[in-house]
């Protein structure tokens, strides 16, 4: 349906329901038309919430309490609370993939957003937490509207590890510093700035070492991760200590898998000890759907049900998304095995984020966002900010010759072809909703140019060449060609690994034979969320660009087609290494190793120091821009804050000083100036990258991105760019015991194509005798 069209849709029925919509939310919980519960202390606000979760879980039996530790949990009606559904999803909008939010009446879709690998090709935490402020806007609105829930399990933080992941592209890609930063911004744009209050409940998932699928015979649901306590430090839990610590994020997700022999969903370390006691959580730790009853249906983890629910809640779960703990935790608590404090203190963690969420305050429409309704779900703002996320996410892999962009005065007719160059949802990926309308690659294109339209493949599986023969026709009277392939949901997937690389199918074929015929230039435009090997178009001279644009969204044609005409000049760049094929037949997913060793070839650019196609990082502009630098520190001296015996044993290892023995303050912070002139024709945004690479040792990573900065810069202008190298969090690196130390020497930093060296010493003043 044409975007105009549907606009209009909604503006009708908006005015049919415009002024009816705050209504159609009775009270959660304290109504105060209801004289039974308007005395109740836990409805009052202006008592504190602590004492407020109190006397609520001190009026429950424990069997009201037992059935609210599931996802969805029951209502209590002698208290007036509603029964509510906590699963909800919002990845790159609100999703209708979860049972708490559905579609219909006042509101048909919500704005849909580019796929997280795209959005995460931009690296611009702006751009991310302005995401989840509109996703959180309409979130709401549809709560106040009884569409949808406030509790999101939402963002997909697990580091794109291996490129066959199916579910690679809910990711921000294999980078633990630029995972981190997405989280903790878009966790802050959904949640809002509120002091304690929250706007929706973000969550982080799936916690930890979680990425693999179904491969090879291995699913998510046996698999034992084993995985070393350096990786896990400073790699895999990376992007949750920065969910929770910076992002403040009210929620946890555990995995199905197992790591080092536990059940996520079941290990104190990782949950009590790590989420709970180090980073401080404050909100709840659900697990993923049916993963209690995984640990013991499938893992055969414990003896007894009984015993799976108290070891799940001991170890700090405080929901079950799935029945089984509403089934078993009786029972264990019966049979001695659990405490009722034990799923009291459960309960504290859940109830306490619905209260933030103001869900016991009452009247909906008198709250924070009660306001909130259809008129602010698909706003023309909203849209545009969807077509702006797709520009930014779009990566330029390849412009032989300027072949990009083409010009409306000489590519008056353009072929587009190709099994993904006329889709809708192939666009929005997975965990997506309803849109609130779609562009297709055609749609927009055609925006620009006459075009010749051919599939060239039934599907993106591309099983027969039959209709390749009427794309090579297309191409040879057009002035310009341009091939959208790729992958769908039907070759990458939740529960759905790649086995390989490659383009499917007959994909090849049709790209390099209509490349053969093609009387003008061509493009070949990737849609896919993980890499493809296509080292046969990187290496083709009759194919002048190459384009990736993920999964780019309701806007996505539209995208599409103003970066070919150079209406937006691409400035995106690759948050995952794209490798070749036979890398992947050189070790099994089921190995979590980062560092490489004996034939092992590691992993992400950190680890890797094989061929790629594209790396890390990698992407063009139509300009071009010059680096210099204009300030940077040359040496700095690290101080020791510890004792004289402490500084002997643990302090000083490998020539590095260990992160909890130094005064890890805004002292430590450096920094860093860089100019970034445009010294091409045309206005671009431009993304500067620094990475560190520090001196040699047992942990020594290839280099390591700590930052990252978005710049526009139009033709001939110069602009400052500050960034803050912090010593404790940029320059340091994690043992084999799992230790975060600061290497002592030499540190490179890499700022676009400049290099700059750090020394640090250690200052020894602040020993304590």
């Amino acid at each position: 349906m044409p975007r105009h069209f549907l606009f209009l849709t909604f503006l009708l029925i908006f005015s049919c329901f415009g002024s009816r919509f705050v209504e159609s939310r009775v009270p959660f919980a304290c109504d105060p038309r209801n004289g039974l519960t308007r005395s109740l202390r836990f409805c009052r606000t202006s008592v504190p919430i602590h004492v407020r979760v109190q006397d609520l879980i001190g009026r429950l039996t424990l069997q009201e309490k037992i059935r609210l530790l599931v996802n969805n949990a029951a209502a209590v009606p002698r208290l007036g609370i509603q029964g509510y559904e906590w699963w909800s999803e919002a990845l790159h909008g609100v999703s209708n993939v979860g049972p708490g939010t559905k579609f219909g009446g006042a509101f048909p879709g919500a704005t849909s957003f580019p796929q997280v690998i795209t959005t995460a090709a931009a690296f611009n935490e702006s751009l991310w937490e302005e995401i989840g402020r509109v996703v959180s806007d309409e979130a709401r609105a549809m709560y106040n509207g009884g569409m949808a829930g406030l509790t999101y399990w939402s963002p997909n933080v697990n580091i794109f590890r291996d490129p066959r992941w199916g579910r690679g592209q809910e990711t921000p890609g294999e980078d633990p510093v630029l995972a981190g930063k997405y989280a903790a911004s878009y966790v802050r744009g959904l949640q809002g700035n509120t002091g304690s209050r929250l706007k929706v409940a973000a969550c982080c998932k799936h916690y930890t070492a979680y990425d693999l699928d179904n491969w090879n015979g291995v699913d998510r649901y046996h698999f034992n991760a084993r995985v070393s306590k350096q990786d896990l430090e400073d790699t895999y839990n990376v992007p949750f200590k920065a969910c929770v610590v910076e992002g403040k994020v009210a929620s946890v997700m555990c995995s199905y898998n197992q790591v080092n022999g536990k059940p996520t969903c079941a290990d104190p370390d990782i949950l009590k000890n790590t989420i709970r006691g180090q980073w401080r959580l404050n909100g709840y730790i659900v697990s993923d759907c049916d993963s209690v009853g995984v640990l013991y249906d499938t893992q055969h983890y414990t003896r007894t049900p009984e015993e799976a629910a108290a070891d799940a809640i001991k170890a700090g779960l405080d929901l079950d998304c799935g029945p089984f703990l509403a089934i078993h935790t009786e029972g264990a608590v019966r049979g001695g095995l659990l405490r009722e404090e034990d799923v009291n203190l459960a309960l504290a963690y859940t109830i306490t984020v619905q209260m933030r969420l103001g869900m016991f305050d009452g009247e909906p429409s008198a709250q924070p966002f009660g306001n909130l309704g259809p008129r602010d779900v698909c706003t023309p703002a909203h849209q545009q900010l969807a077509l702006q996320a797709a520009h930014q996410g779009i990566v330029l892999l390849k412009n032989s010759a300027r072949t990009l962009p083409l010009s409306t005065l000489r590519h008056h007719t353009v072929a587009v072809i190709g099994p993904n160059s006329d889709v809708t949802v192939t666009m929005i990926g997975n965990y997506a909703g309803v849109p609130c309308g779609y562009t297709t690659p055609l749609q927009g294109i055609s925006r620009y140019a006459k075009t010749i339209h051919q599939a060239g493949c039934l599907g993106v599986a591309c099983n027969g060449n039959q209709l390749i023969g009427a794309a090579e026709v297309a191409a040879r009277q057009a002035d310009a060609t341009v091939l959208v392939m790729g992958l769908d949901q039907s070759i990458e997937a939740e529960f759905i690994d790649r086995a390989g690389l490659l383009l499917p199918g007959r994909q090849q074929e049709l790209v390099s034979r209509v490349a053969k015929a093609s009387r003008g230039p061509v493009v070949l435009v990737l849609m896919c969320g993980g890499p493809v090997d296509v080292s046969f178009a990187k290496n083709d001279p009759r194919i002048g660009a190459i384009l990736w644009v993920g999964y780019p969204g309701q806007a996505g044609g539209a995208a599409i087609a103003d970066v070919l005409f150079g209406r937006a000049n691409p400035g995106g760049k690759l948050p995952m290494t794209w490798y070749p094929q036979d890398y992947v037949a050189r070790l099994p997913m089921t190995d979590m190793r980062m560092r490489a060793g004996r034939g092992y070839p590691g992993r992400t650019y950190r680890f890797y120091k094989g061929p790629v196609v594209f790396p890390f990082g990698h992407g063009m502009s139509y300009t071009t821009f010059a680096h210099t630098l204009s300030k940077a520190p040359n040496q700095f001296s690290v101080p020791i804050a510890t004792s004289l015996y402490a500084f002997k044993n643990t302090t000083i290892s490998s020539n590095a000083i260990r992160v909890a023995h130094t005064n890890c303050n805004d002292a430590m912070s450096l920094g860093l100036h860089v100019d970034v002139k445009n010294t091409g024709d045309m206005a671009g945004t431009h993304t500067l990258l620094v990475f560190a690479k520090p001196p040699a040792g047992n942990w020594s990573p290839n280099k390591q991105l700590i930052g990252f900065k978005k710049v526009h810069v139009t033709a001939g202008a110069q602009q400052s760019v500050r960034l803050n190298i912090h010593v404790c969090k940029h320059l340091s690196v994690v043992d084999k015991f799992g230790i975060r130390r600061i290497p002592m020497g030499e540190h490179s930093l890499h700022i676009g194509d400049l290099k700059h060296s750090i020394s640090l010493q250690a200052n020894l003043e602040g020993i304590k005798f």
